[in-house]
Formats: C-alpha cells, structure tokens, sequence
C-alpha cells in the first residue's frame, strides 16, 4: 500500500489525524512522510490528482470525503 493511501485511511480512523490535517494539512502530510507530489495532490482537493498520484481510478477514492484543506 502506498504511503499515499495509508495517509488517506489514517484520515478516516483516526481522529487526532484528522485534527492534525484540518490545523496544519501540509505540516500533518509532511510529518507523515508524503512526497512533494502527493502533498500537492491532497491539499489541491482535487480528486483526479490524488487519484492520477494513487494510479487508480478516480472513482476508487471513496476516502476523500475526509479531506479537509486549510484555506
């Protein structure tokens, strides 16, 4: 499993994560080790690009509902 996807699980089950990314997304993506391109990805929210990173179809990402960016 992608370190990618375990972020995106980790946002789903745990909620002190999720806390984490809704304060600080980029600090709470770096700290769990994500790439350049995946942090891009997430904090674009924009589906298609975490998918096209994931190398899924964008209709696999059941788990963005929990992604929240800061503005």
């Amino acid at each position: 499993m992608s370190k990618l996807l375990d972020y995106l699980n980790t946002l789903d089950k745990d909620a002190a994560a999720r806390e984490a990314h809704v304060n600080d997304p980029l600090g709470a993506m770096t700290n769990f080790g994500l790439t350049e391109e995946e942090k891009k990805a997430v904090h674009s929210g924009d589906t298609q690009a975490v998918a096209d990173v994931l190398g899924i179809p964008v209709e696999q990402l059941n788990a963005l509902d929990s992604i929240v960016t800061a503005p």
